[in-house]
Parts: C-alpha cells; sequence; structure tokens
C-alpha cells in the first residue's frame, strides 16, 4: 500500500511502476448541497486528479485503465430507461466532473498508448457502506421513515460484489477497450418494495396505510422554503422527495452482452447480512 495525492503527478507515476492493469476509483464524492469549493475541489480531484492518473499510468507502461464513473454523469431523473445511447445531461457539479472526466478518460483511450474502459455506477449497496440505503435502513427501524405509496417508481442499484464482477471483466476482456458500461444489478427497485423489503428484514410490521403523495409534496414545499430562509438545505425537500418517489432506472444490458456480465448477489439475498451488519454498528 502506497499514500499517494492525485494532485502530486510525480507521485501518481511513481506509484504504478510494475502495473498492468490500473482501477481508478479515487475522486471527491457528490454533496447535497454542492457550493463554490465543492465546485473546485470537483475540478481539481475528479478531472485533473484523473489526468495525473492518466499520465501516471501511460508512463508507469499500465495496458488497461479502468475508470470508476457514476451514472449522475447522464442525468438522474427519468421515467425512462436509460442505456449508454441516452444524452448525457448531468444536472449536478458532481455529475458534469464525472463526465468530464469521462471524456479525459477516453481522450487518452483514442491515443492509443493505453486501453481503457468506463463503469458507470449507480448507488452502490454492501456491508459496511454507510450511505441512502443504510440511513433507510436505520429510519426505518427507529421509526423514522414514513410508508411511502406506491409511485411504481423504478431505481436501479449494483451490490458491490456485483461491482467487483464488472471490473474484473473490464480490466481483461479485449472487448472492453474504448468502452463505457453502466453497472446494475439488473433488477431496479421501486422506494415502496425497499421499503416493505427492509421492514420484514427489521421484524417490523409493514403498515397497511401509506402517507398521500399531496402530503409529501406539502411537507417537501415547507421544507424548500426553510432551506432558503436558512440558506441551507433541511433533511426533507422537493429534491428529497424527487429522489423517493422518482425514477433513476438503468440498463446492464451492454455489459451483458458484451462482457458476459452477469449479476452474482441481488438485494434480496444481500439484505439479511446487511441488517446483521447494521444491529452490529448500531447495537
Amino acid at each position: 500500500m502506497v499514500v499517494g495525492d492525485l494532485h502530486d503527478s510525480q507521485t501518481m507515476k511513481d506509484v504504478m511502476a510494475g502495473s498492468e492493469v490500473v482501477f481508478h476509483l479515487a475522486g471527491k464524492a457528490h454533496a447535497l448541497d454542492e457550493g463554490p469549493r465543492d465546485v473546485a475541489a470537483y475540478q481539481a480531484v475528479n478531472v485533473d486528479g484523473t489526468k495525473h492518473t492518466l499520465d501516471g499510468a501511460i508512463a508507469a507502461g499500465v495496458r488497461r485503465l479502468v475508470f470508476f464513473s457514476s451514472v449522475k454523469a447522464m442525468g438522474e431523473e427519468s421515467s425512462e430507461c436509460q442505456d449508454e445511447s441516452s444524452e448525457a445531461r448531468p444536472l449536478t457539479h458532481y455529475g458534469r466532473s464525472k463526465l468530464a472526466a469521462e471524456r479525459l478518460v477516453f481522450e487518452y483511450g483514442r491515443q492509443g498508448q493505453l486501453a481503457v474502459t468506463c463503469l458507470r455506477l449507480p448507488m452502490v449497496y454492501g456491508l459496511g457502506n454507510r450511505g441512502n440505503l443504510f440511513r433507510m435502513i436505520s429510519a426505518i427501524d427507529r421509526g423514522m421513515f414514513p410508508p411511502l405509496p406506491a409511485t411504481q417508481n423504478r431505481r436501479s442499484m449494483v451490490h458491490i460484489s456485483n461491482v467487483v464482477e464488472a471490473a474484473v471483466l473490464a480490466g481483461n476482456h479485449p472487448d472492453a477497450r474504448g468502452r463505457c458500461y453502466i453497472v446494475t444489478d439488473e433488477r431496479a427497485y421501486s422506494t415502496r418494495e425497499l421499503y416493505e423489503a427492509i421492514s420484514r428484514a427489521l421484524g417490523r410490521p409493514v403498515p397497511r396505510w401509506s402517507v398521500p403523495l399531496s402530503v409529501l409534496a406539502a411537507l417537501a414545499h415547507v421544507g424548500d422554503l426553510l432551506g432558503r430562509i436558512r440558506g441551507q438545505r433541511v433533511y426533507f425537500d422537493s429534491d428529497a422527495l424527487a429522489k423517493l418517489t422518482g425514477s433513476a432506472w438503468y440498463s446492464a444490458a451492454r455489459i451483458s452482452r458484451e462482457l458476459g456480465y452477469r449479476p452474482l448477489v441481488s438485494f434480496d439475498a444481500a439484505l439479511p447480512g446487511m441488517i446483521v451488519w447494521y444491529r452490529t454498528a448500531h447495537p
């Protein structure tokens, strides 16, 4: 293990000496409240840092680089299933930085010195991940997550084991060169489905009632007003409502067809172990 800095181009050249394949996961994660400092950091880390990584890989004689991107490079909320042919319209500064980094990766790939592949990931879940799904489990366990209406939305996710499977394929398969792939569990879930599955796994009864969408929209409007007054987002606003009731739905058909990708772990299979880990983390 070598500790380095993406901002230091010489370090990036030194640390990759002797490597054949580089998996580039380093980056600044998206923030709910993106400010001017975040925008500058996205550029410095996600774009400039990727350039330093690419330069280092070429200098070290690396034969292939797999860049871990995000579906946020495409934009998110859409009622239709999106694939790699969908127009990229990122909605956030983070998403725009990941798209810029993707374009940089493919620009280097076209120069012929380095084989490159991009993997676009939706929400990644698994043991040890304290992201949105972990927060949802915690909120349901504490009775703080309202029973949502069945809006029939569709949201894609991917288990960490499936990400690793895709990464190994992208790092070794000859047909992966110069390609961009979306990686998912293949099945998309509605928020209501996730709510009910998590409730059952926690041993909590699934309510037969749900909060009407009109009530949630009114509460989100209040959150918007409070956020503008405070100058800072509150826990529940229109953006949060859109993520809970809207769709962010993606197809992994290309990587399945071209590289033979098959998800190893489903959400239903992973959930019991995640609940055990959650209980351990919150005794």
